[in-house]
């Protein structure tokens, strides 16, 4: 029985692998709709054996992401019960009079306010809070959604990394390296404003063809009154409000000790109770493909992760790592931002923290920026693939729902361009700050 084993746990491990890379290339090839690929992954880790109901519902490490999906669920209520007040139709009539009507001066707004917003809050909120400006807005101007969609999403990515609480990874990298908020936003501050500025640029060249002026369509813009489209004030007010305690919850979760899920939760019941509309209106917005998309995904991964998969990927690059820690930053800096691209980050990051722990806690003050470099590539990462970061999922979910469904490799073309720069470009900045 004993030399069975080992044996057992290798074919265990090779189904696995086996399984993780058939769904993948559904999904890429979207031959079969993702949900239905990422759960019946998830179906076949548990008759393989490599996750059982204990892993998928109750381990940190290896199981759902509950804080991910009850985030999620819990701001999708929020921003279905906001759109009912007509809110999304004023910002999206203001920031197209404000730029005149003109497609690449609103993207260029869209951008900087996403990425701002993104440092302050999850990056999936951000988007969920974007993304139906957006929609109105090409709609108004007679475009595609997609190329601001799309750079959005890029954006959100970008501007999350700037912060502790601006992206999950980051909120996995801080707690185990003892890493402050402070301390996240001196590091980070420089390069992001450079790489919303590179964005801004890669945007104008990517999605030119979208750029074109339509001055007819501008001025009908521009007669529109904005304060016409809010449609219940009083609504409108309470949505506010709870959304403000929502903001200040994110913010403070740190010292209130409350998980950003929980906070969302809180807000969404606060508001049900305040809105006072018929179910149907209240939940109609949720996005529940996407939540279940997500636990298959988290179930897929954290099945490898369960196994040893990808801790042993990780250690393999330890051994051969040594005490060359610019050479290990550099390794780590691409490594983690093809392999976040290709699995979801936050289980990423889950994996590789206590092996970059281990590694800064050798090498001392030289090893630090080790953690920099895994936040930098699992962050930008993200913007490699539709399944990279959570904002993805999410932005491709309301994408398809609004009609205007946007292909794995449609994203993967420009996420593709945008990665290679943005990590291109953090590479020197590390070197130069760190090594030079």
């Amino acid at each position: 029985m004993g030399r069975d084993g080992p044996h057992r746990v290798s074919v265990q491990i090779v189904l696995a692998i086996a399984v993780f890379v058939i769904a993948y290339v559904f999904i890429a090839t979207e031959k079969l709709p993702r949900v239905l690929v990422a759960l019946g992954g998830a179906a076949a880790m548990v008759l393989i054996g490599a996750t059982d109901d204990a892993a998928v519902f109750f381990s940190e490490e290896t199981g759902i992401d509950w804080n991910v999906v009850f985030l999620l669920l819990g701001m999708m209520i929020i921003v279905g019960i906001l759109r009912q007040t007509g809110l999304f139709e004023y910002l999206a009539i203001w920031s197209s009079k404000v730029a005149k009507g003109r497609p690449f001066r609103i993207m260029v707004m869209l951008i900087v306010i996403t990425a701002v917003l993104s440092a302050f809050l999850d990056n999936v909120t951000t988007i969920l809070l974007i993304a139906p400006v957006s929609l109105l807005v090409a709609q108004r101007l007679g475009k595609s959604p997609v190329p601001y969609l799309l750079a959005e999403v890029f954006a959100s990515n970008i501007g999350g990394t700037a912060t502790l609480i601006g992206d999950p990874p980051n909120l996995i990298i801080g707690s185990r390296g003892g890493i402050g908020f402070n301390e996240f936003i001196v590091q980070f501050a420089p390069i992001i404003v450079v790489l919303v500025v590179v964005l801004i640029g890669l945007c104008r060249v990517l999605f030119r063809s979208t750029f074109a002026y339509d001055a007819e369509r501008a001025e009908r813009v521009m007669a529109l009154d904005e304060r016409e489209a809010i449609r219940d004030p009083k609504l409108l007010v309470k949505s506010l409000v709870v959304v403000g305690l929502v903001l200040i919850g994110f913010v403070t979760s740190t010292f209130t000790g409350l998980e950003p899920a929980i906070v969302a939760l809180l807000g969404a019941g606060l508001l049900v109770l305040l809105a006072r509309l018929e179910p149907k209106r209240v939940f109609g917005d949720v996005e529940w493909e996407t939540l279940l998309f997500f636990a298959g995904l988290f179930i897929m991964v954290g099945s490898l992760v369960n196994l040893g998969v990808i801790e042993t990927i990780g250690q393999a690059a330890k051994g051969a790592v040594g005490d060359h820690y610019f050479a290990a930053s550099g390794v780590l800096l691409f490594g983690s931002a093809l392999f976040s691209g290709i699995v979801d980050n936050i289980p990423f990051v889950a994996t590789m923290a206590p092996l970059t722990a281990d590694l800064v806690q050798s090498g001392g003050g030289d090893a630090r920026p080790l953690w920099w470099a895994l936040a930098l590539g699992a962050d930008l990462g993200g913007n490699l693939t539709a399944v990279g970061a959570s904002a993805n999922v999410v932005m491709t979910g309301i994408a398809k729902r609004n009609g205007h469904p946007v292909s794995f490799w449609e994203f993967t073309k420009y996420g593709l361009v945008v990665t290679a720069v943005t990590v291109g470009l953090c590479f020197p900045y590390i070197w130069l700050r760190y090594y030079l």
